[in-house]
């Protein structure tokens, strides 16, 4: 019923708003191998949204596709109401959609507030040669990224190492800097691979935290492929479900954790 109406809210007070993004009868080919066939679905404005499968189900792909990185060959990409044409990931950036990567892609020689600022790149107004200058204009908008970058390391509660280059950080730390840079291009649609991937259990409820914070402070809505069934059923708001490059379920969480299909292709068999 909730696809049906532009908003709803949830249990827990969020306002979940109308289609954000949808995904059209995506298909998407390698050379003789479909990577993903004939899946639909959308994202709703302020919503968290699971994409969840096997490994090789697709889902990396699929968050390839939303991001740009990835052209399909048929089908139809919606944003905000309108078709998004062949874009390339940084035009895609700049309509507002940002991500984390499964494996951590940060600037290990850089400190954590520059790689952090990196994350502003998509909202600097100012020419090359006027930023090599630093003066007027430039350096007035470097002043506004850096209060927004540091908010978000208090946010973060990153403020103890904000200076530490990246590569003498633990696991954990990287994917909350990645996690920063992320949130420091204020993006509409918020796209997180494999967030938990890697980290222990108090990791994990921080992450959890901080995406749930993110999702609630900021508005933002998000996007994210996790394999943890636990932190998927407690943080999302819908789950879509991929099997082979094919969407095998979509619902709230309660219904896919009864859905048979989704039972026999991933969360394995039911016991009474």
């Amino acid at each position: 019923m909730k696809d049906t109406i532009d908003s709803y809210v949830t249990a827990d007070g969020r306002t979940i708003g109308g289609v954000m993004m949808e995904m059209k009868n995506i298909t998407l080919r390698f050379g003789g191998v479909v990577a993903i066939k004939d899946i639909s679905f959308d994202i709703r404005e302020g919503e968290i949204r699971a994409i969840i499968g096997p490994n090789g189900a697709g889902k990396s792909s699929m968050l390839n596709v939303i991001s740009g990185f990835y052209h399909p060959q048929e089908g139809e990409v919606w944003f905000r109401g309108e078709r998004r044409p062949t874009m390339k990931p940084h035009n895609v950036a700049r309509q507002g959609i940002a991500r984390t990567f499964q494996n951590i892609a940060l600037f290990n020689g850089m400190s954590v507030l520059d790689n952090v600022m990196t994350g502003r790149l998509t909202q600097m107004k100012t020419g090359i040669i006027a930023q090599s200058l630093w003066y007027g204009r430039a350096q007035k908008e470097e002043f506004q990224n850096r209060e927004i970058v540091e908010k978000i390391i208090d946010f973060l509660e990153i403020q103890h190492i904000r200076k530490t280059p990246v590569g003498r950080l633990p696991y954990g730390l990287k994917k909350r800097v990645e996690l920063a840079r992320a949130l420091a291009a204020e993006p509409k649609l918020l796209l997180l691979d494999e967030p938990m991937a890697g980290m222990n259990v108090e990791e994990k409820e921080d992450m959890s935290r901080f995406i749930l914070d993110a999702n609630d402070e900021f508005g933002t809505t998000i996007a994210l492929i996790e394999h943890d069934m636990g932190v998927v059923m407690d943080l999302s708001d819908r789950v879509v479900v991929m099997d082979y490059g094919k969407k095998i379920g979509d619902g709230t969480p309660e219904e896919v954790r009864n859905n048979q299909a989704v039972i026999d292709a991933y969360l394995g068999v039911a016991h009474d």
